[in-house]
C-alpha cells in the first residue's frame, strides 16, 4: 500500500533571525554536498535580517537541480536558503526513515522529472508532495532507518578518522617543510605539470567520465555526475593529460585550488579545466607535494596568482612556477616512512566507505519497495 508524501510529513516554514546563524549552521545549496554526502561549512551568510528556519531532525534538500542528490539529516537548529527544502516528519512517522524516503534514488528521480526550467531546474512542490511513499507502521520505519543508519553511521566514522588523519598529516608535514634545508626551484623543474581539456566533447551515453572542478575530491573523484564522453573523445583527451594512480589534480577555475590525490586504480577519466601534477611518475614526492599544494602558504600564493573577474582562475603557467623547496633523499625518505602509512589507512578507509554507500543504496530501494521485508524480524 503506498501513501503520499504528504501524509507523512510537510514542509516546515519558520524563520530565523540570521545573526543568531554562524557558518556551521547556516545550509545553502552551496554548501550542500552531492551525493548524500551531507553538508560542509557555509562560505557566508545572507545579507538578510531573517532566513528560513530548521530544527534538529529536520531533512534539508536542495531543490535545485535535484539530479545533485543533495540531502541532509539535520543535526542541530539553524538557518537555510530559500533554494532549500525543509522536511519535517509528521507525528506517528520516524524521521530517520523519513531521511531514507527522501535519500532514496528514487526520489530524486522523480523530483527532477517533475521540475520546472532548463537550464537551472527547480522541484515542483506540488508534485514532490504527491510522490508516493511507502505504507509502514512505526516499528517497520524503525527497523528500516535502523538498519541503514548503521551502515551510515560507520560512514561517518571513518570520516572523522580521516579527517583527524588528514589534519595529522598537514601537521607533520608542515613541521618537515620548515626544516628543509634544501634549495628552492619552480615546480616545473621537478615534475610534469599539464592541464586537461578546455573543449567540451559532445555528451554520450555510453563512454567515459569527463572530470571537472565540481567532481574533484581529497582522495579521486565523484564520477557519478560526470558528464559521459566516447572512447574517441576520451582517447584524445587523454594525449595530452592522462591521469594516472598517485597523480595529484587541482581545480583552476571557479574555486579554485580543491586539491584531489588520485587513488583509482585503474583510472577510468579524463579531466577538464583541471591542472594535473604527474607526481605519478615519481613516487618519492607524491605525498611530499600532495601537502604542500594543501600548505596555507602554498594556498596563499595560489590566491595571488588568480586572474579574471568575474571567474577566478588560475594558468598553468602560473602553477608551473609555484615555489617549492627540494628536500635531500635522506630528508624525504624519513618524511615518506612517517606520512605513508597515514595516507594508505585514509585510502582504505575511503574505499571502505565507496562499499559502504553501494551496499545502502542497494538495500535502501529493495526495502521501501518491501522486496525486502524486515517487518518480522529482530533487529
Amino acid at each position: 500500500m503506498k501513501s503520499k508524501l504528504s501524509d507523512i510529513s510537510f514542509f516546515a516554514k519558520g524563520k530565523v533571525d540570521v545573526s543568531d546563524l554562524t557558518d556551521a549552521n547556516y545550509i545553502s545549496t552551496e554548501n550542500m554536498l552531492p551525493n548524500k554526502c551531507g553538508v560542509t561549512t557555509a562560505s557566508s551568510l545572507p545579507n538578510t535580517l531573517q532566513t528560513r528556519a530548521y530544527q534538529k531532525n529536520d531533512i534539508l534538500v536542495s531543490n535545485i537541480r535535484p539530479y545533485f542528490k543533495k540531502i541532509w539529516f539535520a543535526n542541530c537548529n539553524g538557518g537555510c536558503s530559500n533554494d532549500v527544502l525543509v522536511f519535517r516528519a509528521n507525528d506517528n512517522i520516524d524521521a530517520r526513515f523519513l531521511y531514507y524516503v527522501l535519500a532514496n534514488d528514487a526520489f530524486f528521480d522523480y523530483s527532477t522529472a517533475t521540475s520546472k526550467g532548463t537550464k537551472m531546474p527547480r522541484g515542483d512542490k506540488t508534485a514532490i508532495m504527491e510522490y508516493k511513499v511507502p505504507d509502514f507502521n512505526l516499528s517497520t520505519q524503525k527497523k528500516i532507518s535502523g538498519l541503514l543508519s548503521d551502515i551510515d553511521d560507520k560512514i561517518t566514522l571513518n570520516n572523522n578518522i580521516n579527517k583527524n588523519l588528514e589534519e595529522q598529516a598537514q601537521a607533520l608535514f608542515d613541521l618537515f617543510y620548515d626544516s628543509v634545508s634544501g634549495k628552492t626551484c619552480v615546480l616545473s623543474e621537478i615534475i610534469d605539470i599539464r592541464d586537461g581539456t578546455h573543449n567540451s566533447p559532445k555528451t554520450t551515453d555510453n563512454g567515459y567520465p569527463l572530470v571537472t572542478s565540481k567532481h574533484l575530491l581529497p582522495f579521486g573523484a565523484d564520477t557519478s555526475l560526470a558528464n559521459i564522453i566516447s572512447k574517441t573523445d576520451y582517447d584524445k583527451v587523454n594525449e595530452r593529460s592522462k591521469v594516472n594512480t598517485g597523480d595529484i589534480l587541482i581545480s583552476m577555475i571557479g574555486t579554485v585550488g580543491i586539491i584531489s590525490y588520485v587513488i583509482d586504480s585503474p583510472v577510468k577519466f579524463a579531466i577538464k579545466n583541471v591542472g594535473l601534477f604527474k607526481t605519478s611518475q615519481y613516487p618519492s614526492l607524491e605525498l611530499y607535494i600532495l601537502y604542500y599544494l594543501k600548505n596555507n602558504s602554498t594556498k596563499h600564493h595560489i590566491e595571488k596568482c588568480l586572474a579574471g573577474s568575474t571567474q577566478k582562475y588560475i594558468s598553468l603557467g602560473e602553477l608551473r612556477k609555484l615555489p617549492i623547496v627540494i628536500p635531500s633523499q635522506k630528508e624525504l625518505g624519513v618524511y615518506n616512512s612517517v606520512i605513508r602509512p597515514i595516507v594508505s589507512k585514509i585510502a582504505l578507509l575511503v574505499q571502505e566507505n565507496k562499499r559502504l554507500a553501494n551496499i545502502r543504496d542497494t538495500l535502501l530501494p529493495k526495502l521501501m519497495s518491501g522486496e525486502l521485508d524486515v517487518s518480522d524480524i529482530d533487529l
